[in-house]
């Protein structure tokens, strides 16, 4: 995808996100909302599942910098980020790594670039945010926990959104099994809008969240009661 933006195909999402989803030429952060290992697993699969988006295209290519190479395949596949969709780069260290995402936007062959790295100052992330901007690839940086305290999005940023993620109980099934994990998502900023959070079941193999079935149900009666007062 070049150019424009890229929705969730959810209005209640959508419709908050000042450029109705997320701008293709531009810098998205996200971030785990704790040091738990589940916080860290939602966090890496929500930005697994707009890369999945992103590079919905036959032979598009999906690049993924890392300093560890500690992903899990098997769950990257489940929202739709398969062995023949990303290429993998490992450096030393977070200056490498960095280097190798913005040598990737600009090379402009890429759906989408993934970095993940402990820290990036605002020198770095406006070179991203003009390489991304320059090449109308979409740049995703995850930002790992330095500490246990302090929140990885506590720093100065050039994103153009900023995202933090956590995982909440999953809805209760009526049958034996496991129900689809939920995620409170928080858009802690936007350029040109607000904040907002959301809960949302986690993305399936295309990459989509999903609303829960509760809520969407609210959402439904609330609107059919505006149009029958209208």
């Amino acid at each position: 995808m070049r150019g424009g933006a890229l929705g969730f195909g959810l209005p209640e999402l959508d419709d908050r996100l000042a450029d109705r989803g997320l701008n293709s030429g531009g810098l998205h952060e996200v971030a785990a909302a704790s040091a738990s290992l589940n916080d860290d697993a939602a966090a890496r699969l929500f930005m697994a599942g707009i890369a999945t988006r992103f590079a919905a295209e036959p032979g598009s290519d999906v690049l993924w910098a890392v300093t560890v190479f500690d992903l899990y395949a098997p769950g990257l596949e489940q929202v739709g980020v398969g062995p023949d969709k990303v290429l993998y780069a490992q450096g030393r260290k977070d200056l490498e790594v960095l280097a190798m995402a913005e040598d990737g936007l600009r090379d402009g062959a890429l759906a989408c670039v993934i970095a993940e790295v402990k820290a990036a100052d605002m020198t770095a992330t406006r070179r991203l945010q003009l390489a991304a901007s320059d090449s109308g690839t979409p740049m995703l940086l995850y930002r790992s926990r330095r500490s246990r305290e302090r929140c990885p999005l506590s720093t100065p940023s050039s994103a153009i959104t900023r995202w933090r993620i956590s995982c909440t109980a999953a809805e209760r099934m009526p049958w034996q099994g496991v129900g689809r994990p939920r995620w409170q998502v928080e858009l802690i900023r936007q350029r040109n809008g607000d904040p907002f959070s959301l809960e949302l079941e986690a993305c399936d193999a295309t990459g989509r969240p999903a609303l829960p079935a509760a809520i969407a149900d609210r959402t439904a009666s609330q609107e059919r009661a505006v149009s029958q007062a209208a």
